[in-house]
């Protein structure tokens, strides 16, 4: 996935490459796919791809309607090695069910050819010779087709904005209630015109005047922040918060895995935002809400601030050590030849900016009483506690 973003592999190309992939998970990473469920059967997988890449719940549908979908998915076959956890991905004609052989009656129910429907109710007829995967993975990623454009175009816009186009960031299908249809079919046209360029949509909106709004509503807040007409500020997720209090006191944290293999335990220096398995974590990414990554679904994620993590934040020896012990902070105080060069650096370091003239009168009043190594702690303490440090606003 590191190497397709870096290549600026389309995101059609990407996607079909997913969920036509065959061969051994070691050698050819997108077959990986397939192995990430928590089940091999047809409708789990149906369920997975149409949450993943067309942002919907199909546990909603009408009755049947998954069933149809899962027939595309009936034909993947799964064989073992010799080698321990490696496994061979495959189109299987003969229609096995999570590596489990059917039945006579259940081979003559999936035997190709045969006619089955896609999620738009088009029919379509499946050849024995032709994995029924790259018949839907081809009507999937037509540039015609609303389910997969705008299933990413919403995420993309949830993750950059905190709300999604839809009331629910998981489910924006075309019968989906909209706030804004203009916008949510200018963002389609613009990453088709892109050929699914994710990193040309990304720059879109980044650089937009919507994206650039002051977090401060001008007029009704409410009002402003459902027309997206100001910028709505989130909490920091958890692990852009512990890198941020890493990299600002110049501290690292342990990670580790409950699952023996391959990560038992990370190196030091390890980024939480660069984890490269769901169970890896830490009691401070369980805290502040990071998923386990088990469903794929955005409710996973609690970030809602909790009394628990306002305490942990205020009052434990965690976050204490980190400031009294870390080295950048401690080379801040060593180095600073002045009341005011220390004050700027501790702003510069923790928050991005220089102090307001309130906020420098207000620190040197406080390094001026007891300890500068005590008071140091106490202003960085404060700064990190504070709703800007905290929030993406």
């Amino acid at each position: 996935m590191r190497e397709s973003l870096h290549e600026e592999m389309p995101y059609d190309e990407f996607a079909r490459e997913l969920l036509t992939a065959s061969g051994s998970n070691f050698l050819v990473a997108p077959a990986n796919f397939y192995r990430a469920m928590q089940d091999k059967a047809p409708k789990t997988i149906a369920r997975n791809v149409a949450l993943t890449f067309m942002g919907t719940k199909a546990e909603n549908w009408p009755p049947g309607k998954l069933d149809q979908m899962a027939v595309f998915f009936s034909h993947v076959g799964y064989k073992p090695t010799r080698e321990w956890k490696e496994e061979i991905v495959f189109f299987d004609p003969a229609g096995e069910e999570g590596g489990v052989k059917r039945t006579a009656a259940e081979l003559a129910a999936v035997s190709l050819p045969r006619m089955a429907e896609l999620p738009d109710g088009k029919r379509v007829r499946l050849d024995g010779d032709e994995d029924p995967r790259k018949v839907f993975a081809n009507w999937l990623t037509t540039s015609d087709n609303p389910w997969f454009s705008r299933a990413i175009v919403n995420r993309v816009w949830y993750w950059l904005m905190g709300r999604g186009l839809t009331a629910d960031p998981d489910e924006a299908g075309p019968n989906a209630a909209v706030e804004n249809a203009a916008l949510v079919n200018y963002l389609q046209q613009e990453l088709v015109r892109s050929h699914f360029n994710l990193k040309q949509f990304y720059r879109l909106i980044l650089t937009s005047e919507t994206y650039q709004l002051s977090s401060l509503p001008q007029g009704d807040a409410a009002k402003s922040r459902a027309h997206f007409a100001s910028y709505s500020p989130r909490r920091l997720d958890a692990e852009v918060l512990i890198d941020a209090l890493c990299q600002v006191t110049g501290t690292s944290e342990d990670y580790s895995s409950a699952i023996p293999e391959p990560f038992t335990f990370m190196p030091q220096g390890q980024r939480a935002i660069s984890l490269p398995d769901g169970s890896i974590t830490s009691s401070f990414l369980e805290q502040f809400g990071k998923p386990s990554r088990d469903t794929g679904l955005q409710s996973e994620r609690n970030n809602s601030p909790t009394d628990a993590e306002r305490l942990h934040m205020l009052n434990s020896s965690h976050i204490q050590k980190k400031i009294q012990q870390g080295p950048a902070l401690q080379d801040l105080l060593r180095n600073a030849k002045s009341g005011d060069e220390l004050i700027n650096s501790l702003y510069l370091t923790i928050l991005s900016r220089m102090p307001s003239a309130d906020e420098r009168t207000i620190a040197k009043q406080r390094l001026q009483t007891g300890a500068r190594r005590d008071a140091v702690t106490d202003l960085a303490w404060a700064m990190i506690n504070s709703t800007e440090f905290l929030y993406r606003h």
